[in-house]
Parts: structure tokens; C-alpha cells; sequence
């Protein structure tokens, strides 16, 4: 989620949120929330998306890699090579379709995994994990375990 890649950190973040969002995740949906918003990521934008990918408010080369996440959130049999080549289309290099790719998948198992064990948090606690996360990354997690 911080290491280098052609996503920047606002876009992994943005992918999170996304899929926590489809997923009804709202635990890691407002986390992710909160992160992807310190990075410049906007609320509206954020909210827009799982309203409705086609008119969210989000650059349109991000769109056709929100779609494929999107698609391999809700209906991963049915994923094809067109959807990774519209991708590819939109500029994106291979390495940005499987960062895209891993960042769904963690979270597909991160969302059943915290829904499966009923974990929830307010938006005090999602605000500070949010902030936490944006400030100190994620091996910054490992000192609070």
C-alpha cells in the first residue's frame, strides 16, 4: 500500500474504499475513507463512486481500473482479458493493473474477514485509525500490535 508503484498512495487508497464500500465493509470503508481523504481523495468522490462508477467524480483513467476491481469485487468469475486490456488502454501499465489487482484482493479478505467477525467502529475510531494510517503508513500498525 506504500511501496512503490505507478498507483500513487491516494489511488491504492481509493481502490480500498471502493471495494470496502461494495463490500458494505464500513469498517474499512470509513477507515480507508479518512485515508484516502488526507491524501486528497474527496469525500463526494469517494460517496460518488459507489453510488455510480459512470458519474462519479473521479479522473476518467481511473475509471476503467475502478471498474475491473469493481467487477472482480462482485462478480470475479465473469472477469475477462477485455477488462484488463481497457485498462491497459487507459494508460495503465501492467504493474498498475496488478497493484490494482492485489489491493482488491487484500481487501475482499480483509472486508469478510472484519464482517465475518462482526468488527465495527464509529466515525471517532475511523477518523483516528484514518489519520494514523495516512501519518505513519501501515508498518507503523505493526507497533500497535
Amino acid at each position: 500500500m506504500r511501496g512503490p508503484s505507478p498507483l500513487t498512495v491516494a489511488e491504492r487508497e481509493l481502490v480500498a474504499a471502493y471495494v470496502s464500500g461494495l463490500n458494505s465493509c464500513d469498517y474499512c470503508y470509513g477507515i480507508h475513507s479518512v485515508t484516502a481523504e488526507r491524501f486528497g481523495v474527496s469525500e463526494p468522490t469517494l460517496s460518488g463512486l459507489i453510488e455510480d462508477l459512470d458519474t462519479a467524480d473521479v479522473d476518467d483513467r481511473m475509471r476503467p481500473l475502478l471498474r475491473y476491481v469493481g467487477k472482480l469485487t462482485s462478480s470475479p468469475a465473469r472477469v475477462s482479458p477485455a477488462d484488463a486490456e481497457a485498462v491497459l488502454a487507459a494508460g495503465w501499465e501492467e504493474q498498475a493493473l496488478h497493484d490494482a489487482v492485489s489491493v482488491c484482493a487484500l481487501f475482499n479478505f480483509m472486508n469478510r474477514f472484519v464482517n465475518g467477525l462482526g468488527v465495527t467502529a464509529d466515525d471517532e475510531y475511523s477518523a483516528l485509525s484514518g489519520a494514523r494510517l495516512a501519518d505513519g503508513g501501515y508498518a507503523g500498525l505493526k507497533n500497535l500490535m
